[in-house]
């Protein structure tokens, strides 16, 4: 039923770029859901591998600090170096001569595995070179975390060089297709390479996956290449671009369109497509409109009304976010619906329900990392929480990011970790108050808050069967002009939705963003 829902969504990518930094937005049936951005400037992104030099080895923490040429250096601990870590270091010293060019590993002699309970003093010394990948990227004060145990990411393939390791993804459940897959990547595997098969791997024959392998072997013997006479530190093999790492990522046949403003970046999708997905292709458009993209698809709008403190749900429920140098923590408001003793549970779980759905949303939008508390609307019957955790882990089942969730307590707590590769997003949502000093939400959160509430509104008076009532709106005159202007105004276009004409009342005392819905 779930793979169903997945593959009828409709999937919408939009990029703009500008002088110095592209924003990339996804839409999952027109509601955005990842929204990411890459500057000219970032040396140091997840995946980067860099030919560095130890600093220091600090048997304490069992760790040593990395030069990669960031202001601050990278952590390397013990754990991350890999089994094969010996092997490594051995092969980069023959490489870096210039005279050793067997990338293949063919006639190369491996070392043993490094104990996993040893001290990293045993491995690594103080101005060593070696190679490390970026697995985080620098956080506020701290520097990248990095890992020596590298890896090179493909459309269905992971590359693992110096391991001999076969593993599929877990989220490939059917266990026949499992070990049709692990034969495949069993039959094409080259001597001293592991590999990981992808989600998207699932139902591909193995031409595909063969064509997959030979091109993360060109990217990893063209990486080697590069190591003789490269000074330390040097980035020596860059992921691909934010556009590209996407599209490999998640692109599947829900993708309806994928539009950017920039012909040199739509000619660089297109060939990138051409390779990965060629009967996608012809979705990949120049956006021409004078209305500037991310007007355009109303993705300036979301982002408005998604990144405050507060973000309003239907049924008048909202949540509450809070960020803490420890962890998250988001609070599940019902709002203004009914408590009444014999509505009470079922108000909760429907409550808690849209509200799981969002979090998975908000999680994944501001790429929200580590530890996330969500107070959901307490719950007596245990059925109930159980619903409520199956749902959430549906909902965050399409987040790319590795994740755990653990069942609501009876108090209606759930925890939630997920990875943080990269610093959370954040986006200012306030603007300059035109009535006085200080900040206030945007207008387009309180048009929101109002569309949300009218909803509440209407579905109330239905229930009570007074639709004949009449429904006025006190809200500040700068605000009532907002809502009236034009023959498509917003007010408008409430009635089309809603069959039903709501009168706008002007008040002087309302302060800017103040309103409030009465009945006659």
């Amino acid at each position: 039923m779930q793979i169903q829902t997945i593959f009828s969504m409709k999937t919408e990518l939009i990029i703009r770029s500008n002088s110095s930094d592209i924003d990339f937005a996804l839409l999952r049936d027109g509601k955005l859901i990842e929204l990411n951005n890459e500057t000219t400037d970032n040396k140091f992104s997840v995946g980067d591998i860099f030919l560095a030099k130890t600093g220091k080895v600090l048997t304490g923490l069992n760790a040593a600090f990395v030069n990669v040429g960031y202001p601050k250096d990278g952590f390397l601990h013990y754990h991350d170096l890999g089994a094969q870590v010996n092997s490594l270091n051995k092969f980069l010293k023959k490489v870096s001569t210039g005279r050793y060019k067997e990338f293949t590993f063919k006639n190369f002699r491996f070392e043993k595995d490094i104990n996993k309970d040893g001290s990293i003093d045993s491995v690594l010394k103080k101005g060593q070179n070696l190679l490390v990948q970026i697995v985080k990227e620098p956080i506020s004060s701290k520097g990248p975390r990095l890992s020596s145990e590298l890896s090179i990411a493909g459309r269905y393939i992971v590359l693992v060089p110096f391991s001999n390791r076969i593993s599929v993804s877990s989220r490939i459940a059917d266990v026949k297709e499992k070990d049709r897959l692990k034969k495949l990547a069993k039959s094409i595997r080259p001597k001293g390479f592991g590999i990981i098969l992808r989600t998207v791997a699932e139902g591909k024959k193995v031409a595909e996956l063969d064509r997959d392998l030979e091109n993360l072997l060109d990217r990893w013997k063209n990486m080697c290449k590069r190591i003789p006479n490269t000074n330390t530190p040097t980035k020596i093999l860059s992921e691909l671009n934010r556009a590209s790492s996407i599209l490999r990522d998640v692109m599947n046949d829900t993708f309806t369109s994928i539009v950017t403003n920039d012909e040199t970046l739509k000619l660089e999708i297109k060939e990138y497509l051409q390779e990965i997905y060629p009967e996608k292709e012809k979705i990949v458009r120049l956006h021409r409109s004078k209305i500037p993209i991310f007007e355009k698809y109303g993705i300036e709008r979301q982002i408005k009304t998604s990144f405050g403190k507060t973000v309003s749900m239907s049924k008048g429920a909202y949540l509450v976010i809070e960020h803490t140098e420890a962890m998250h923590v988001i609070d599940v408001n019902s709002g203004n619906r009914s408590n009444k003793a014999n509505s009470q549970e079922e108000t909760a779980l429907e409550v808690n329900l849209i509200a799981a759905t969002e979090i998975a949303r908000q999680l994944q939008l501001r790429d929200m990392g580590g530890i996330i508390v969500v107070d959901f609307i307490d719950m007596h019957k245990s059925e109930n929480r159980n619903k409520l955790y199956q749902h959430l882990k549906d909902v965050m089942a399409l987040d790319r990011t590795k994740h755990k969730i653990l069942p609501p307590s009876k108090f209606g707590l759930v925890q939630i970790t997920r990875q943080r590769v990269r610093p959370e997003l954040e986006i200012k949502t306030k603007e300059p108050n035109p009535s006085g000093n200080g900040e206030v939400e945007a207008p387009i959160v309180l048009i929101e808050k109002l569309e949300l509430e009218l909803e509440r509104m209407i579905s109330k008076l239905k229930s009570s069967k007074s639709t004949n009532r009449k429904i006025h709106l006190h809200v500040h005159p700068f605000i009532a002009a907002y809502l009236t202007q034009g023959l498509q105004s917003i007010r408008f276009k409430w009635y089309l939705k809603h069959s039903k004409w709501v009168s706008i009342i002007p008040r002087d005392a309302y302060r800017y963003l103040q309103y409030r819905f009465k009945f006659e």
